[in-house]
């Protein structure tokens, strides 16, 4: 039965403690919906400045959490990331067993499925852990905890991915977490898919989509985006990668701490550093 923003009541989400490791998974039986090919844009991140985690990970594991009805974008995940390295161990956890089952066939060296939540249950500590369009199915008050029994669990260089995209993916947005702490949101949208970058507040993260109200700084970097946007409108006749460009550095000429650079903003990617959208107190 799927159960749709409720609370996760297990004890061990509360704390940084293992306790989830034993017994049933942590979580509940989520929507599900995927298709293939909606995870690209982060997977391009992935493969792209976050590759040197993979490659330099003594322990080439990678989870896919929360991979949804059909193991379509675990298999993906799997074969981008080969590309960094070749001996990357990727599974796909899903709490519905039957969704398990259904991925077994798919199973090959480097690629398997197991039941599970967010304790976790493989040997060891992914140096990738991707939750996509799984935490926003909860209530916003278990996000701290939820975050805090994945982080437990990397690997020193490793990295938490809290994500959420369209049904296409043609808006998507991530926090990125190490072992200690957010580090960034990533916005990375398709070109013609908006008129103003604010549209995709409504794929914010679970722990921000709440927060997008006067006052709030991720409020408060929509609007910047969207200034800067309008403000390039005379740079629209060179294309919008060219106008996106123009906006980012803006936006960093503006205080802004923003990521990367013109080679990850002509891809439709903007990252700011997590201290300049943390939610308020």
């Amino acid at each position: 039965m799927v159960q749709k923003a409720e609370r996760v009541t297990a004890p061990q989400i509360t704390g940084r403690n293992a306790a989830g490791r034993q017994g049933r998974p942590v979580g509940n039986v989520t929507r599900g919906t995927t298709n293939p090919n909606r995870m690209r844009r982060l997977d391009r991140w992935l493969t792209g400045p976050q590759a040197w985690r993979l490659r330099s990970a003594a322990d080439p594991l990678v989870v896919d959490l929360g991979y949804g009805a059909t193991p379509a974008t675990a298999v993906e995940l799997y074969e981008r990331l080969s590309a960094v390295r070749s001996d990357v161990r990727v599974c796909g956890i899903e709490i519905e067993p039957e969704r398990v089952r259904a991925a077994l066939p798919l199973q090959r060296p480097g690629l398997n499925f197991l039941v599970g939540g967010f304790e976790l249950p493989v040997p060891g500590h992914p140096v990738l852990v991707r939750a996509f369009n799984v935490l926003r199915q909860y209530e916003e008050a278990d996000v701290a905890g939820i975050w805090r029994l994945v982080q437990d669990r990397l690997s020193a260089d490793g990295l938490f991915i809290d994500g959420t995209c369209d049904e296409i993916g043609r808006r998507v947005t991530w926090v990125a977490l190490d072992r200690s702490r957010p580090l960034s949101l990533s916005v990375s949208v398709r070109f013609g898919s908006f008129e103003l970058p604010s549209e995709v507040a409504e794929r914010l993260p679970k722990a921000l989509i709440h927060r997008n109200v006067p006052g709030e700084p991720v409020h408060a970097l929509m609007q910047a985006m969207d200034r800067a946007w309008l403000e390039s409108a005379p740079l629209a006749s060179f294309g919008n990668r060219q106008r996106w460009q123009a906006m980012c550095q803006a936006l960093r000429d503006a205080g802004w701490p923003v990521q990367d650079g013109p080679a990850r903003w002509r891809l439709g990617e903007l990252t700011v550093g997590w201290e300049a959208v943390a939610p308020l107190a």
